[in-house]
């Protein structure tokens, strides 16, 4: 048995190669339906909408496909809405701790695929707390899960190519996109123009979003971003405040202008999510390109823990069709570890999944170059300004941990001021306050702070009942 834990691009392709490969495969995913936040979709009660789904995703036919060739597979079953809060290794048995149906149960798998994905990243800036300000990622789920528009008038901002899918989709379903601001620079991809040219579809991608930007008479305006929003008199936002910003994300002189909305998307990339592999004890690292922690795997997406694998973007940020790859280089490896013999064909099959592996590596490495989160966005922020939104912890708050109480890092700072200690333990914080600790210590935080602040031994909250009553899962199919 093969357990692949994320049931995204990464997953599926990971799924669907074992289960080529004569493997026993289960995937456990955390919502009702298969295909991750790239693949999102209406439900199947809704199917006769779901044509309107085309509009929103670029390859939605390939994904329908990838689902469908995984629901049908006899060899692969699907536990829906089911969180693993806990896995553990012991003489060499993997443990996953699952929670389904408010029950608690424990199974084990002779090998585990990881394929956790990413969430949002997110920079603090003043008015960041406001009702109508979300993620890039949140209003697409809206979009693309529900055909909920975030609101009437949006704003949508931040950096990265995520921002065009997000705003075209916004657009072509009728929302008013009043701004589209990018706050890095088109001159950046100068350094790195061989890589688009070997990945020219990418550049044909980019120009269907330009062209849908031109039908709606949206323009897209790179150096600048939104430095504040502005609540109105019901507290909820009213309007944004834009500015251009130089290389280094330092507001310009005069450049702040209002405009007025009622929902501001914003994106500044993702975050891995690795609260699993930290449980496993898997080795990570630092990614010099995006400073993101990510999970080390060798030329077969193996981690440094025997019979675990990983793939897409817990190993590196990097899109759908990286992760695909991935996915099936795992999926194929780890089938092959369990006794699965390959063909001559599937030999040079799994040579060319390396080299596209590598090719699709090199662009998404360019990707997190020119579209880096730089440093001066703490200049945007005033002492009020929360950091740590669970919580309520200020940077001012933060300031006085450091100046005044002798915090040197993370754990220090989370003992004065609780940040990082509310309900998402520190997903959507930690970052930012370790950038917050560096510059007002004028020490580069170390490695391991990075690690550290991502370590959580519980993954999905859990009651201490569940825990009692926590009982064995027999191997059954679950797809329904």
């Amino acid at each position: 048995m093969i357990t692949i834990i994320g049931g995204g691009p990464a997953g599926i392709a990971a799924a669907l190669a074992a289960a080529r490969g004569g493997e026993r495969v289960r995937i456990i995913e955390g919502t009702p339906r298969l295909g991750g936040q790239y693949w999102r979709h209406l439900p199947e009660e809704d199917e006769e909408r779901w044509v309107g789904q085309e509009k929103l995703h670029d390859d939605f036919q390939e994904g329908y496909q990838l689902r469908l060739e995984v629901l049908r597979h006899p060899n692969i079953e699907i536990l829906f809405n089911t969180h693993v809060w806990h896995a553990e290794i012991a003489n060499d048995q993997i443990t996953l701790n699952i929670v389904r149906d408010s029950n608690s149960s424990q199974l084990s798998t002779e090998a585990l695929i990881l394929a956790t994905g990413a969430y949002d990243r997110s920079l603090p800036f003043p008015g960041w707390d406001i009702p109508g300000v979300m993620t890039a990622g949140a209003a697409q789920s809206l979009l693309k899960g529900s055909y909920v528009h975030a609101g009437r008038r949006v704003v949508v901002a931040g950096t990265g190519p995520f921002l065009m899918p997000v705003a075209s989709g916004l657009l072509n379903d009728g929302v008013a996109v009043v701004g589209l601001f990018e706050a890095n620079r088109i001159s950046r991809w100068i350094p790195f123009t061989y890589v688009v040219l070997a990945n020219f579809s990418k550049v044909l991608l980019a120009r269907k979003y330009m062209r849908d930007f031109s039908v709606h008479k949206v323009k897209f305006k790179r150096g600048h971003a939104v430095v504040r929003a502005n609540a109105g008199p019901d507290g909820v936002l009213r309007s944004v405040t834009v500015a251009k910003v130089d290389r280094k994300f330092k507001v310009k002189m005069a450049t702040e202008r209002e405009i007025l909305c009622d929902a501001l998307a914003i994106s500044w990339g993702f975050t891995p999510d690795m609260s699993i592999a930290h449980n496993l004890g898997i080795e990570q690292h630092l990614d010099v390109n995006d400073g993101s922690v990510v999970v080390v795997v060798d030329e077969c997406q193996q981690t440094s823990v025997n019979q675990v694998f990983a793939a897409g973007e817990v190993t590196g940020i990097g899109g759908s069709e990286l992760a695909m790859t991935e996915g099936e280089i795992a999926g194929m490896t780890s089938a092959r570890t369990l006794g699965a013999a390959w063909s001559v064909e599937e030999e040079e099959h799994f040579k060319g999944l390396v080299k596209k592996r590598a090719a699709q590596r090199r662009f998404a490495r360019a990707l997190s170059q020119v579209y880096g989160v730089q440093a001066n966005w703490m200049e945007w922020l005033t002492p009020e300004t929360l950091i740590c939104r669970c919580e309520e912890v200020s940077i001012a708050d933060i300031q006085n941990a450091v100046h005044n109480l002798g915090a040197t890092n993370i754990r220090s700072t989370k003992l004065f001021t609780r940040v990082g200690m509310g309900l998402c333990q520190g997903r959507t914080c930690s970052r930012s306050v370790i950038e917050i600790l560096s510059k007002e210590s004028g020490v580069n935080a170390e490695v391991e702070d990075h690690l550290s602040a991502a370590k959580r031994q519980i993954v999905h909250p859990i009651s201490l009942g569940m825990i009692a009553n926590s009982s064995s899962v027999e191997d059954s199919h679950h797809n329904h």
